[in-house]
C-alpha cells in the first residue's frame, strides 16, 4: 500500500459513520446556531421595521454566526487555538448552514403576509417554525452525504473525542 493510500484509509477509519443518525445529530446542530440566528434577526428586524430584504440579510448572517460560533464552541474547548477552530467551523458548518438557510428564507418570504406580521403574530412564528422545520428535512441528507465523504461535520468529529 502506498503511502497516500495509508494515508486516506487511516483518514477513513478515524470518519464518523455516515449513519441517518449521525447526520440526524449534526443537522440538528446546525438547526440550533441557524435557527438562534435567525430568530433573533427576524424579531430584530421586524421590530425596528427594517425592508424585508434587510431583515432576511440580517438574519442570513446572525444564523452563520451562531452556526460558527456553536461549532467553535466545542473546538475550543477541546483547546484548538481560534484560527484552526474557525477553519474547522467554516469546514464543518458552510454547506449545512447554507443549504438551511436558503430553504428557510425562501419559505418565509414564500408565506404571504409572514414577513410582515411581526414578531408578535402568530403568522410570523408559525411560518418561522415550519420554515426551519423544512429546512432540516432538507439539510440532513446534505450532511450525511458530506459525513460520508469526510466533510462537513466529520471534520468536527476528531475534536469530540
Amino acid at each position: 500500500m502506498d503511502h497516500s493510500t495509508h494515508q486516506h484509509a487511516e483518514h477513513a477509519a478515524h470518519r464518523p459513520p455516515a449513519t441517518w443518525a449521525a447526520a440526524a445529530q449534526a443537522t440538528l446542530h446546525c438547526l440550533t446556531g441557524c435557527a438562534i440566528g435567525e430568530v433573533l434577526g427576524m424579531v430584530i428586524g421586524t421590530a425596528l421595521g427594517l425592508h424585508g430584504v434587510a431583515t432576511v440579510a440580517l438574519a442570513v448572517a446572525l444564523a452563520f454566526v451562531f452556526g460558527y460560533a456553536l461549532t467553535m464552541r466545542g473546538v475550543l474547548k477541546a483547546g484548538v487555538p481560534f484560527r484552526a477552530a474557525l477553519k474547522v467551523a467554516l469546514a464543518a458548518d458552510t454547506i449545512s448552514i447554507t443549504v438551511m438557510e436558503i430553504v428557510d428564507n425562501l419559505i418565509m418570504v414564500s408565506v404571504p403576509g409572514a414577513m410582515d406580521a411581526g414578531a408578535g403574530s402568530w403568522l410570523f412564528w408559525g411560518a418561522l417554525a415550519f420554515s426551519l422545520a423544512v429546512a432540516f428535512v432538507l439539510t440532513w441528507p446534505v450532511n450525511k452525504w458530506m459525513i460520508g465523504r469526510g466533510k462537513g461535520h466529520a471534520v468536527v468529529h476528531q475534536y469530540h473525542h
